[in-house]
């Protein structure tokens, strides 16, 4: 299966969200946490051109990326259940 990378905040709860879809449905991902402060987002920039949060990356992705709680979510569930 598919190993996706998933930048996130721990206190984030949009974050909180997509790591509770993509543990039901048992998908892999690697967890990177970044900055607080988004002037500090510059790998997740780099990845996806924007640095809001949360933001899953994975080549196989329509545009590489989904960077919306409720995107991400809806995406997974269609294609992981």
């Amino acid at each position: 299966m598919t190993e996706f990378t998933l930048y996130d905040r721990p206190d984030c709860p949009y974050s909180k969200r997509v790591r509770r879809v993509l543990d039901v449905l048992s998908v892999d991902y690697e967890e990177i946490v970044v900055a607080d402060d988004k002037a500090d987002r510059n790998e997740l920039e780099a990845a996806t051109g924007q640095r809001g949060i949360p933001a899953l990356v994975d080549d196989d992705l329509p545009d590489g990326y989904i960077a919306d709680s409720g995107d991400i979510s809806s995406y997974l569930k269609e294609n992981y259940n």
